[in-house]
């Protein structure tokens, strides 16, 4: 099993920064891939990036190309987003995954963290 838990959301103006953080414990050595995802008020979960626990290869949705970017830090078993140019649309609730093969599903999730940019 992996425990993932979410932190460093919060509230902050349009045009602002923030950096979430994802830490992982228990079966860490298994995974393959870890991801965020997001889900606004009345939406569906959203992809918004990842990156390979290898080799640190990287996606991201359109949205989050040029403002945001994942990083991560296999000592700690911690991944990041990093959050610039925020804007009231990307308020959601932010979720970090894991997933333990290229073909699988992420199967672990965290409780997800609250993002509100105001204008």
């Amino acid at each position: 099993q992996v425990q993932l838990v979410e932190s460093g959301g919060g509230l902050v103006q349009a045009g602002g920064s923030l950096r979430l953080s994802c830490a992982a414990s228990g079966r860490t050595f298994s995974i393959y891939r870890m991801g965020w995802f997001r889900q606004a008020p009345g939406k569906e979960r959203a992809f918004v990036a990842s990156i390979s626990r290898s080799r640190g290869s990287t996606n991201y949705s359109d949205s989050a190309k040029g403002r945001f970017t994942i990083s991560r830090d296999n000592a700690e078993n911690t991944v990041y987003l990093q959050m610039n140019s925020l804007k009231p649309e990307d308020t959601a609730v932010y979720y970090c995954a894991a997933k333990l093969d290229e073909g699988s599903v992420y199967g672990f999730w965290g409780q997800g963290t609250q993002v509100t940019v105001s204008s």
